[in-house]
């Protein structure tokens, strides 16, 4: 009982000593270590998604093999100097290689390497003038119905369904069996018959981006401005809406290129005398099983440049979109 403290005296604790360990203003420079650089400009979408696209192995990998492609499109010279239609002898029909013929002889006794080579021209011209036709109708269309909505958006976004029900392909088939496509079969009705089937899908990723775009603060502070509703689409909507279509059109290029072989194995693409993968493909189909090298060849040179776009794509879209960029 003598222990217990009285009410409203308090009781008393030890107390034990406390250190405080202060360092020395010459030890720590605050100047140095706050210190932060003002001066470099921000990144704009695009130079931080080129900086990006430079640490991706996948990008360097499919822009070698596209430069590949393209290389070989434009200097077939250099790689052969076999025409591919001449010198075709029927002694040489289904032979293996031999001295200045690495990859053998088609059935009809020309060289392989040769048809190979030159069949790259006319299948990355359909590919890229397809995709650029593509890209122009289908990107004008959708940004102009996103942007400007109303009884516009409806009647394009109508359209754009008609034709997005028909198959690509099955389209293709039809048309190309009228007889002015029939009669006037190349690379640039083919390339028409494709832009006429293959545009809604830019369309709607075009409509659907700039959607989200047009009502941004920066534009509304455009139109405040006094900057017209065209203006600002052209100036300010769709540089920023551009993104999901430039990943969209390299994938669709890859697609092109595997619809024209598709229909020149069909014998409905192009003419027989026109060097493609597709028609290689086509003529070597019937001796497959005995010597399936002549359609091995184009069929990987197809295989390699469609994988390649589809790779190019790929990383766009982890560079271009921060949610599908990987972390």
């Amino acid at each position: 009982m003598e222990n217990t403290p009285k009410r409203g005296v308090p009781s008393k604790r030890p107390a034990y000593p406390t250190e405080h360990f202060v360092a020395d203003a010459e030890e720590t420079p605050v100047a140095a270590t706050d210190s932060a650089t003002t001066d470099d400009a921000p990144r704009s979408q695009w130079s931080e998604a080129w900086r990006n696209l430079r640490r991706q192995p996948l990008f360097i990998l499919s822009g070698i093999l596209i430069l590949a492609v393209i290389f070989v499109a434009l200097f077939p010279g250099i790689f052969t100097n076999e025409p591919p239609n001449e010198n075709c002898l029927l002694i040489n029909s289904g032979a293996g290689p031999a001295p200045g013929h690495p990859l053998g002889f088609t059935q009809q006794g020309c060289d392989v390497l040769s048809r190979v080579v030159y069949g790259t021209q006319s299948s990355l011209m359909v590919g890229m003038f397809a995709t650029l036709g593509v890209l122009l109708i289908g990107g004008t269309i959708g940004a102009i119905a996103g942007f400007y909505g109303g009884w516009i958006d409806a009647i394009l976004a109508r359209l754009g369904d008609i034709f997005f029900a028909l198959p690509l392909i099955l389209g293709a088939i039809v048309v190309v069996q009228l007889p002015f496509f029939r009669e006037n079969r190349s690379v640039w009705t083919l390339v028409v018959i494709l832009v006429t089937f293959g545009w809604p899908q830019i369309a709607r990723i075009t409509r659907a981006s700039v959607i989200s775009v047009r009502n941004a603060d920066f534009v509304t502070a455009a139109r405040s401005l006094g900057v017209s509703r065209f203006s600002a689409l052209l100036k300010h909507v769709i540089p920023n809406a551009l993104a999901p279509v430039i990943v969209i059109t390299t994938i669709s290029l890859g697609t092109f290129i595997v619809a024209e072989s598709t229909l020149s194995f069909l014998g409905i693409g192009l003419p027989p005398d026109v060097m493609s993968w597709g028609n290689d493909i086509f003529s070597a189909e019937p001796t497959v099983r005995t010597n399936p090298m002549p359609l091995f060849w184009p069929a990987l040179a197809l295989s390699l440049t469609v994988l390649s776009f589809i790779m190019l794509g790929d990383a766009l879209r982890d560079a271009l979109d921060p949610k599908a960029r990987k972390r």
